[in-house]
């Protein structure tokens, strides 16, 4: 049996939050950790969602190309999960050539095969920006609930999905005009072609969790439709028709093959081109995609299909465990109004393991769960480091000071036998909780073995026994340094870098099999240097979380009615500094754009006894012509920097107001070159 695991991509243009990894991340890495202590063969494939319209506006607000943020949140993203120690095979990216080869390879398979039509609808086109607007372009007035600022496609205040050309009072996002409803030609993957294979694979999924089968079943019920796989926009996988220029791949079509071109990448690093075969083309693979439940209908009704429809006979979905959502303090988790815990953020105040325990713990696996800094707080002091923690302390400590750190086996009295023979089971139970997506029982069952041991000791008063009988004191210890030994490999997919701490303390090394933990050792084993596994958090540390957490949200609100207030300043320099740059006037003498390019210009300016060219993101402000003629400001000893093969020479001054731009003209008319003081 070979498994794949896999976990939906993450969007890149924005941080990590902890709603994320509690529903697709962690529950991932916990069980891929516990098939490779089994020695399973496995392989845990992600990377980051780097097309779509977010991305576009993003990068169109801040003057920079699409790829500055999808690299720039790309390497923050995998940050952050190198930070709570979630380990794949392959971190890659949808914005790579590979990708865009297979992902074509999947459109023109589904296209010749009759699964895709095209057909023309209607959709809001700017005429001042002349382009067709994608839905996250516009915003207006819900027509189902009349809330302003309601995006394109969907109503964040009260839920309602709609078609883009019933929003009222719609607006440009680019521009802030009125867009017009114009017919365009856009491509459809029909999925009512693949209902009866549909129906008989999932005759056969009775193992699935519940909301993902209940989910599926009223779908097929009801009848499945046809779904847009183009979109207007320039970031994005050129669709692979000559009629079809200018279009490319909707996001949520090329997403999930992106889990097919991680798996080429990995391939091809360890120096195995083909083995992505071994597992995507092996009916023996077990493909488990690990998602929040927002996207299950991609993962269990159009990427099955779009897998159906290819010529190659690819896996399907084994199992799609799809969690529920994770609320913070009482409220959902909104990145808009900055309500949310950041894991770049957390980590660098918190161990990354404590964040694992907590949302281990706390699992939305079947219904929605809260994150609450109290009861985060009471977790870590009471299980991890009052239970675990004081197990690990007391044990080592008496054994240093009594038997200079020595634990020898030693014949077990009935009472022994029974603590460990029952240990061994509830390891046992954790193997089946590990293997049915269970994390949060398995904190439990670990913290049950946990107080078993400190139950153990306490009632064996080995600082007692010890001078009436000191075998039976040694053998509390060897017992319960048994019971350190099964947790340390039991809790590894949960919490990795504690336990490979306790192994080192109790002189262990790497974890030889997941059975390591249902059997006592035979050997002496000589304690290491102890260290503190966990540490207690005061009070006042959560107090400032909290007070952190409500301050960012205020903080945003008071930015989205006062932004020019709240606009941070650039750190102090001096004077010297300053007099370093030679700002002059300069006249524009040419303007056009830069093909591809939507938010560029390129011009030509005169410094007086000087031309230069420069390239300057004011496109989506300007049109060339409103720039020629006019006298504008220019720091001109800027190094030269070459931007879509043009090397440009300076730069423009502009000020920027929520997203637009707007260039410095100077307030009387002087000469090209006069400078700037």
């Amino acid at each position: 049996m070979k498994y794949l695991v896999t976990s939906a991509l993450p969007y890149a243009n924005g941080k990590l939050h902890i709603g994320h990894v509690a529903g697709a991340y962690l529950p991932a890495d916990i069980f891929v950790r516990f098939l490779k202590l089994s020695h399973e063969d496995v392989i845990y494939i992600c990377g980051t969602d780097e097309h779509g319209t977010p991305i576009s506006i993003q990068a169109d607000a801040e003057g920079v190309t699409p790829k500055v943020i999808v690299d720039r949140y790309h390497a923050l993203i995998k940050e952050a999960f190198d930070g709570i120690n979630i380990e794949f095979d392959n971190f890659s990216g949808t914005a790579r050539q590979p990708h865009f080869q297979i992902s074509q390879e999947f459109f023109t398979n589904l296209y010749n095969n009759k699964h895709i039509h095209p057909k023309d609808t209607l959709q809001f086109y700017c005429e001042y920006d002349k382009r067709f607007l994608a839905d996250r372009y516009v915003e207006g007035t819900c027509p189902n609930c009349g809330a302003a600022g309601a995006r394109g496609d969907q109503c964040d205040a009260c839920g309602q999905i709609y078609d883009t050309t019933t929003l009222k009072e719609p607006k440009c996002k680019i521009c802030g005009n009125q867009p017009v409803i114009k017919s365009t030609r856009h491509w459809f993957l029909h999925l009512d072609g693949f209902t009866q294979q549909m129906k008989v694979w999932l005759a056969e999924k009775d193992y699935w969790k519940e909301n993902v089968r209940n989910f599926m079943l009223n779908l097929l019920e009801q009848g499945l439709v046809e779904r847009s796989i183009t979109r207007d926009i320039n970031w994005g996988i050129p669709v692979p028709l000559d009629e079809a220029e200018g279009k490319v791949l909707y996001v949520w079509f090329d997403a999930p093959i992106g889990y097919i071109s991680s798996t080429i990448e990995w391939a091809q690093k360890i120096g195995q081109p083909e083995r992505w075969k071994d597992y995507w083309l092996d009916p023996k693979t077990q493909l488990i995609h690990f998602i929040g439940k927002d996207n299950i209908i991609f993962h269990a009704l159009i990427w099955p299909a779009m897998l159906m429809g290819q010529d190659k006979t690819y896996v399907l979905p084994h199992d799609i465990p799809a969690n529920e959502f994770m609320n913070l303090e009482g409220q959902k988790i909104s990145t808009s109004r900055n309500w949310a815990i950041w894991v770049d953020e957390f980590v660098k105040e918190f161990d990354g393991d404590y964040l694992r325990y907590y949302l281990a713990c706390n699992a939305p696996e079947s219904k929605d769960s809260d994150f609450s800094w109290k009861d985060f707080q009471n977790k870590i002091n009471n299980e991890l480091n009052n239970t675990l923690g004081n197990l690990a302390h007391r044990v080592f400590a008496f054994s240093k000071k009594q038997f200079n750190g020595e634990v020898k086996p030693v014949e077990l009295s009935e009472n022994g036998r029974a603590v460990l023979s029952e240990a061994k089971e509830l390891c046992k139970e954790m193997e089946k909780g590990y293997r049915e997506y269970q994390v949060r029982r398995n904190t439990k069952i670990s913290m049950d073995i946990a107080r078993l041991g400190n139950k153990y000791f306490d009632e064996s008063k080995p600082w007692q026994t010890i001078k009436e009988n000191r075998l039976r004191a040694q053998e509390t210890i060897y017992v319960c340094t048994c019971l350190l030994r099964m947790l340390s490999v039991a809790l590894f997919p949960i919490i990795p870098k504690s336990m490979r701490n306790l192994r080192k303390m109790l002189g262990l090394g790497e974890i030889s099999h997941w059975y390591e933990c249902q059997e006592e050792y035979k050997d002496t084993l000589i304690l290491d240097e102890v260290i503190q596994l966990f540490s207690k958090i005061d009070d006042e540390v959560i107090e400032a979380q909290l007070a952190k957490l409500n301050n960012a949200a205020k903080e945003l609100k008071t930015s989205a009615d006062n932004p020019n207030e709240t606009i941070p300043f650039k750190p102090e320099i001096t004077y010297d500094d300053f007099a370093k740059m030679d700002i002059r006037i300069a006249k524009v003498l040419e303007a056009e754009t830069i093909k591809g390019a939507d938010k560029l210009l390129k011009l030509k300016i005169s410094l007086g006894s000087t031309e230069r060219e420069l390239v300057a993101g004011v496109a989506l402000s300007y049109k060339p012509e409103e720039l020629i003629g006019k006298n504008v400001l220019m720091l001109a000893n800027l190094q030269p920097r070459k931007i879509r093969g043009i090397v440009s020479n300076g730069m423009i001054l502009c000020a920027q107001d929520e997203g637009k731009l707007s260039i410095m003209l100077p307030d009387r008319d002087s000469k090209p070159g006069s400078p700037v003081s």
